[in-house]
């Protein structure tokens, strides 16, 4: 000290800085639940898309080959899928639910194959169905 005077140092107060870090909390609490949002949105779009790519396969396999698929790596198998899609749900391409054709009224009356084929997930969309529903 000269002349009585202190000399100031730069620099932020332990209050300024908790201030910065509370409101740097908040801002994050509040964009949280919107990216999460948007994440499960792009999954059920993700979702929707590769099962009307599923049930459109099944379709013309059905159509073309006079019977439906009895699993759903014969459309793969016959070239109508490259690879079976992932469901996004639960990130496998082996858990899908797969709906068998009743005996009585399919094409082929020996062997009922997959008529239709849904999420293997037991999770609720955010319009509150469940994905296995779609």
């Amino acid at each position: 000290m000269r002349n009585g005077k202190a000399k100031l140092r730069g620099g932020f107060t332990f209050i300024e800085l908790m201030v910065v870090v509370a409101v740097t909390v908040i801002l994050l609490c509040l964009a949280i639940p919107h990216l999460t949002q948007s994440i499960t949105r792009a999954k059920e779009s993700v979702l929707h898309n590769n099962l009307f790519t599923i049930r459109m396969a099944m379709h013309n396999y059905c159509f073309d080959k006079g019977k439906c698929p009895q699993s759903l790596q014969d459309l793969v198998a016959e070239g109508y899928l490259k690879t079976t899609p992932t469901d996004p749900m639960n990130n496998d391409s082996t858990q899908w639910r797969t709906v068998t054709e009743d005996g009585t009224q399919s094409l082929n009356q020996d062997e009922p194959g997959i008529r239709d084929v849904h999420s293997g997930s037991d999770k609720t969309s955010l319009e509150g169905t469940r994905y296995a529903e779609w």
